[in-house]
């Protein structure tokens, strides 16, 4: 890989991925869609890291979403396509990149986004498909797609929704108005405010705090989470019940409960590969 890219690094059970194109706010060109998902299945061989943060290189920006410069091959295909007024073209673009955003937040850890500097467009939208942020005091957020006259085509759009409401997501959406952290904060859109300059740090606290939990109690959690979205209460509680007996039968909470009665820190051993949550 270049200067540009998507960088992976691990430090210890934690891994750090890094949108890399500065010059275009760390926009995606198909090579980037393409790293991204070379990025989710690096990262999803055995062992599993216990935590990743995505985060964008420089202060300026976190990720400004499709790169739409003409240079950029994709927006040309997509040219094409709209004078011929085909659609197999679009959908397959589409298809791709939603296939790379969709692999990498499927990883069955969670995902922190470290919003360190402005989020429009798709960059928006992938980080509220993450399981939490942190946001940079002076960043933005905002959902731009419709000022260019298309809409949220990562997740982003159906994400939003369940995150914050529908009210508050056609607010954002259909207004392309930018939200400061403090607002992303009070409406739930984000987790917390880091420090000036100080997303990464504080992304790297919480995962720091999480990775002391046991990982297939945090795994078994994040499922029942994730699937929560799409489900109705009662079959979201019965999969809590399933998922809470197999958690226990794996045996995870007897390292928790003897660490617990003998006043000592737990040191959970990572899940064999066999035992690894879907």
């Amino acid at each position: 890989m270049g200067q540009d890219g998507i960088a992976v690094e691990k430090k210890g059970r934690m891994a750090m991925v890094m949108l890399r194109r500065p010059g275009r706010l760390n926009a995606f060109n198909r090579a980037m869609f393409e790293q991204l998902e070379d990025a989710a299945r690096e990262l999803a061989v055995a062992p599993l890291p216990r935590t990743v943060i995505l985060t964008g290189s420089g202060s300026k920006a976190f990720c400004c979403g499709f790169d739409v410069n003409p240079d950029n091959p994709m927006v040309a295909e997509m040219a094409r396509a709209m004078e011929r007024r085909e659609k197999e073209p679009i959908t397959r673009s589409i298809e791709a990149l939603r296939s790379a955003v969709d692999r990498f937040v499927a990883l069955p850890v969670p995902i922190i986004a470290a919003i360190n500097g402005n989020a429009f467009g798709g960059g928006a939208e992938l980080a509220v498909r993450c399981d939490l942020r942190v946001m940079d005091p002076d960043a933005e957020i905002c959902f731009s797609e419709v000022r260019l006259g298309l809409m949220p085509d990562w997740g982003g759009g159906a994400t939003l929704t369940h995150l914050i409401g529908s009210a508050a997501a056609a607010d954002l959406i259909l207004s392309a108005r930018r939200v400061g952290a403090e607002e992303a904060l009070r409406m739930g859109l984000v987790n917390r405010i880091s420090a000036p300059g100080k997303a990464v740090d504080e992304a790297v606290r919480m995962a720091e705090v999480i990775m002391r939990n046991g990982p297939r109690a945090v795994q078994s959690a994040l499922t029942v989470i994730r699937a929560g979205r799409n489900l109705s209460l009662q079959a979201t509680l019965d999969l809590e019940q399933h998922t809470a007996v197999d958690l226990i039968a794996s045996g995870e909470c007897l390292h928790g409960i003897g660490a617990f009665l003998t006043g000592q820190t737990p040191d959970f051993p990572d899940p064999s590969p066999e035992g690894m949550a879907e």
